[in-house]
């Protein structure tokens, strides 16, 4: 295929930078318009570049991407980045969780394959977390966010085997390879799979349809009651999709107990 012009600009957050050569990055981004992109950003470890100060995780930016060979090229050349506006990043105790949600998206997300929810989903998230009272809400709403866009989640409000609806005040459970499924364990009650409440269910899918700029707090008040064991739950989730991969920042937040 033939060259392509440059595009226009496009919002974008880091996920992960690591060294190209002495002046040069890669960067891994996540871009609203083209989903998970690779990109060099030539000369931005010079103490003069403009690209210096701003290609840092967790803000918004507008970025321009140059010419390429061909629609498929696995390496994008990133002409310009700046700050995008929107309040600064938090830190502090939401650092570690910060870096948990890029390692998902890099490890999760196939490349050029466009979210624009998720990406809008991604910067709630960001929000929400400066508030360490909302921290584990806002994580356990991003990652039922993500599977549910990625298609790895289903109807939570009907039984995956025959699509009958969930009724309030009976138990289910989720199972990443069955869906919802009437609950069967009939052991002690702390030793088998997470039971959920039809109408917790029910909620949680109403919340998952929201759109715009509420569906990640809407999201989050419908797992505030079941926080315990969606962080549960949702491991178990995660940890089937990524297949043999391991998760480096999980490891490390629960070492650190933060999670």
């Amino acid at each position: 295929m033939s060259r392509t012009a440059s595009r226009p600009a496009n919002e974008a957050f880091v996920l992960h930078s690591h060294d190209w050569s002495e002046s040069s990055l890669i960067l891994e981004l996540f871009t609203r318009e083209h989903g998970r992109v690779v990109a060099v950003a030539k000369g931005a470890k010079r103490p003069y570049s403009q690209l210096r100060p701003v290609l840092m995780p967790f803000q918004r930016l507008l970025v321009n991407f140059g010419a390429k060979r061909s629609e498929d090229a696995e390496v994008w050349l990133l002409r310009q980045a700046e700050w995008a506006g929107g309040p600064a990043w938090p830190g502090g105790s939401a650092l570690l969780p910060g870096f948990y949600l890029n390692e998902l998206l890099m490890r999760l997300m196939v490349r050029h394959d466009p979210h624009a929810e998720l990406f809008d989903a991604y910067a709630q998230t960001l929000q929400a977390m400066g508030n360490p009272a909302l921290l584990h809400a806002a994580l356990r709403a991003f990652e039922l966010v993500l599977l549910r866009q990625l298609g790895h989640l289903p109807d939570l409000a009907s039984i995956s085997a025959n699509g009958n609806a969930v009724n309030a005040g009976e138990p289910y459970e989720l199972q990443p390879d069955f869906g919802v499924l009437p609950a069967r364990w009939v052991g002690e009650a702390d030793s088998g799979p997470v039971v959920l409440d039809g109408i917790v269910l029910k909620n949680l899918e109403q919340a998952l349809r929201s759109k715009g700029h509420q569906v990640i707090p809407t999201v989050m008040a419908a797992c505030m009651p079941v926080l315990s064991e969606l962080k549960s739950l949702l491991r178990t989730h995660i940890h089937y999709h990524l297949g043999s991969q391991t998760l480096r920042t999980r490891q490390l937040m629960m070492e650190l107990q933060h999670v």
